[in-house]
């Protein structure tokens, strides 16, 4: 098909197709003349994932090259695939901003509960994961808004996520090519949809009848608190 016909199938104006090919995010076609190529299901196919990585992820330009380039990579481990996804993706929490006009007296040192909850719950993670940073900066803002998230809330909340991982990676089929499109690409995309089912569970649970959520209800993490 050319180009225009690409456009068509989906729905990608000719301009960004032609940014995509620029860029490297989208695969040169064939060759049929010096100005002309022909592109087939795999741009399509590309194409779809390009869009579900910018519009979806939220990813910028340089990160979705990035990680197409994650993809490809043969000699990839599943760690490193998740490390990858991982990098790519805007941090949750934006840094602080530093003025330069004004001198603070020096902060009194800063206690992570994140790094509290790492030791606690006895994760496997890097000490220095700039995560643990973003999750700290993220209580410190709960904690100026009046949100109180006591420890035992977070525990509550570390354990439920941690079902959530244990579901992640069980879905990851044994191919190692198709292992590590699992892994990127579900690192990256499936974000929006747990939050969009921890919104439905809300409802759910706001619009039951008091007392209705019994212990088979509950998931484990609630049951014996």
């Amino acid at each position: 098909m050319r180009i225009s016909a690409l456009s068509e199938a989906t729905g990608v104006p000719v301009p960004t197709l032609k940014f995509y090919l620029r860029e490297g995010l989208l695969h040169p076609g064939e060759a049929t003349s010096r100005t002309r190529a022909e592109y087939d299901a795999t741009h399509v196919q590309r194409v779809h994932l390009v869009r579900a990585l910018r519009e979806i992820g939220g990813l910028e330009v340089g990160a979705v090259g990035r990680l197409l380039r994650a993809l490809e990579n043969p000699e990839l481990t599943r760690l490193g695939a998740m490390a990858a996804a991982q990098e790519a993706l805007p941090p949750l929490t934006a840094p602080s901003v530093e003025r330069q006009d004004v001198v603070e007296p020096e902060p009194a040192p800063h206690t992570s509960r994140a790094q509290a909850l790492r030791l606690e719950q006895a994760w496997r993670v890097d000490p220095s994961d700039p995560l643990l940073a973003q999750m700290d900066a993220a209580l410190d803002a709960c904690a100026a808004a009046g949100l109180d998230l006591d420890h035992a809330r977070l525990g509550r909340y570390a354990r439920a996520v941690q079902a959530v991982a244990v579901e992640d990676l069980a879905s990851v089929p044994d191919d190692p090519v198709a292992a590590m499109r699992q892994v990127v690409l579900g690192t990256v995309l499936l974000d929006p949809v747990l939050a969009i089912l921890r919104r439905l569970a809300q409802q759910d649970v706001a619009n039951r009848p008091s007392g209705a959520l019994d212990a088979d209800t509950l998931p484990e993490c609630h049951r014996n608190d």
